[in-house]
């Protein structure tokens, strides 16, 4: 797409066997791509900056190199901010952290897999030695949409020794207002039948409701947020299967999770602090109400006297790839 125009960066895939992801709870693969994008010049006598980009839902790396009609891919878009030179050259890693549920919300789960350690503990060490970053939080960034950026959210607030920089588009924050309008559609989608209504998803050839998405999403979400081994299913749902109702147990569970709730955990304040960057924005008409939540997160963010930037823009939460632009560069000025 740009090729013409903008020298080219180098896309390397390596495959990682990964000793944690093994034996995982849903028997999905534990050797996986790991997507590379090397800048163009890329140069063996230098070391890079290094910024990690987390998939939303049903996503990962691989994808965010997908052709498109009028919208740049990760790597061309990469290719085109630095030729025109706003941003430095820097390497960007894809990391697959995608399950049979369709995500991992990059934490540790009993009933998806410790993603948190594959990325933290694996991922990031392989990326080091395979090639030239610096190997220095301060020149480690990440950022993600969605899931991708309540990910990049909980690198942020758990491991900030490892990325000293976080841009979160969209994240999910302020469960709230994002997860609950979905339960009672979650509910008649899955009609009782979590398991075969998983399946279904797998079936390429099963007509999908317009609810089964929303279905899709609270029990990836449960795998994430309320995994429970003694369970049927490996996990707890927020809701009765009967009837709908709300799981008040479960809810609460959930509610740990929230991004708002997690800041104030152990000595996340004190990470957040230690940050470069810390970068939420969310479209003032987001369908999940994640607009909110961010000003929520900010808010409480200031009253813990935790410097970050919040930003709105007009749009709502899909097709916004361009926003990438923004983090690119806001991570790009506050390198180490």
């Amino acid at each position: 797409m740009n090729s013409e125009k903008y020298q080219t960066g180098t896309v390397v895939t390596l495959q990682h066997c990964s000793e944690i992801l093994k034996n995982n709870p849903l028997g999905d693969e534990f050797v996986r791509d790991v997507i590379v994008y090397l800048p163009p010049g890329y140069d063996e006598n230098t070391n890079y900056p290094t910024v990690y980009a987390l998939a939303g839902f049903t996503g990962r790396g691989r994808m965010m190199l997908n052709d498109a009609a009028f919208t740049p891919n990760f790597a061309e878009r990469m290719d085109k901010l630095i030729g025109e030179e706003k941003i430095r050259p820097m390497i960007a890693v894809l990391p697959d952290c995608f399950t049979h549920y369709g995500g991992s919300q990059y934490i540790n789960s009993t009933a998806t897999g410790n993603y948190e350690d594959y990325l933290i503990k694996e991922i990031v060490p392989f990326v080091d030695e395979n090639f030239r970053t610096i190997k220095d939080k301060n020149s480690r960034a990440v950022i993600g949409k969605s899931s991708g950026g309540y990910g990049a959210l909980m690198m942020a607030m758990r491991h900030a020794d490892t990325f000293g920089l976080a841009c979160s588009t969209s994240g999910d924050c302020g469960f709230n207002y994002c997860y609950l309008p979905d339960l009672p559609k979650a509910f008649r989608a899955i009609k009782g039948k979590p398991k075969e209504f998983v399946e279904k998803f797998w079936d390429e050839t099963a007509k999908k409701s317009k609810d089964d998405f929303s279905g899709l999403n609270i029990i990836g979400m449960s795998a994430c947020y309320s995994p429970n081994p003694e369970s049927e299913y490996g996990f707890d749902l927020p809701f009765d299967l009967q009837t709908g109702g709300i799981n008040s147990d479960v809810w609460i569970r959930w509610i740990r999770h929230d991004p708002i709730f997690v800041m104030d955990m152990d000595r996340n304040i004190e990470n957040l602090k230690s940050l470069k960057l810390l970068y939420i924005d969310a479209g003032t008409r987001d369908e999940f109400a994640l607009d909110v939540g961010a000003r929520i997160l900010s808010q409480r963010l200031k009253e813990a006297g935790i410097s970050h930037i919040h930003e709105e823009f007009d749009d709502g939460h899909f097709n916004i790839s361009y926003r990438t632009n923004r983090s690119l560069e806001m991570i790009s000025q506050h390198f180490g």
